[in-house]
């Protein structure tokens, strides 16, 4: 499963993964408890090989960051995304020194986290295949 089978799906809590296209939009199965849903068109769906973390000099792509985690922790469990504003500042400028302060918001960095630990805790790690994957499909 590569970072472009997952999604995130605004008003709904943790992943999903997503399992079949329908007419009016998709099926997306959730990495928390393995529930199907119908998602439509209106639903506002982010794919995590699509996202991107600001830094002062580039956008890096969420997938990297998430190796940077996992490389971080030795492939386990990242702190909590519960703990205080400062103590996940710190932590994700351990794992992303120049990410731009004014455009990455504490919110965003306890999501990513939240992200991490969700995929990590159900067995997916590998972080850098979904972009390796898009990066070959794109130079073709």
């Amino acid at each position: 499963m590569a970072l472009d089978k997952i999604l995130a799906i605004s008003g709904k809590p943790g992943l999903y993964e997503l399992a079949a296209q329908t007419r009016g939009g998709f099926i997306a199965k959730s990495i928390l408890d393995g529930k199907k849903i119908a998602v439509n068109m209106r639903h506002n769906v982010s794919i995590l090989s699509e996202i991107a973390i600001y830094t002062y000099t580039e956008e890096v792509p969420l997938g990297q960051v998430l190796e940077n985690i996992k490389q971080k922790e030795d492939g386990g469990e990242a702190i909590s995304h519960k703990a205080s504003k400062n103590e996940l500042e710190n932590y994700f400028a351990e794992v992303l020194p120049d990410y731009d302060v004014d455009r990455v918001y504490t919110s965003d960095i306890k999501k990513i986290i939240q992200w991490y630990n969700l995929l990590t805790k159900n067995g997916f790690t590998d972080f850098s295949k979904g972009e390796e994957v898009e990066a070959s499909s794109e130079e073709e």
